[in-house]
């Protein structure tokens, strides 16, 4: 997982300013909120990202599994021999 440094909050920022996080989330899209400083929960503007959240479990099933073949594809390959 990338994480793009000007997308991180700490816990305790959030809980103190959270509208400052949410604006921020609203001009980045998303924002990764971090908690003992480690990767804890994402904060996403769901207007930017309700393509995503309209699929069905089928077609979320089926992006996963292209994206694995994509990345196994000679491993695949190989075993198929």
């Amino acid at each position: 997982m990338l994480i793009n440094t000007d997308k991180i909050v700490s816990m305790t920022q959030a809980n103190q300013n959270f509208s400052s996080v949410a604006r921020l989330a609203d001009r980045l899209g998303d924002i990764v909120i971090f908690k003992n400083n480690r990767p804890k929960y994402v904060l996403i503007d769901i207007e930017d990202n309700l393509a995503y959240y309209e699929l069905s479990d089928d077609e979320k099933i089926d992006i996963v599994a292209r994206r694995i073949l994509k990345k196994y594809l000679p491993a695949f390959q190989e075993l198929a021999k």
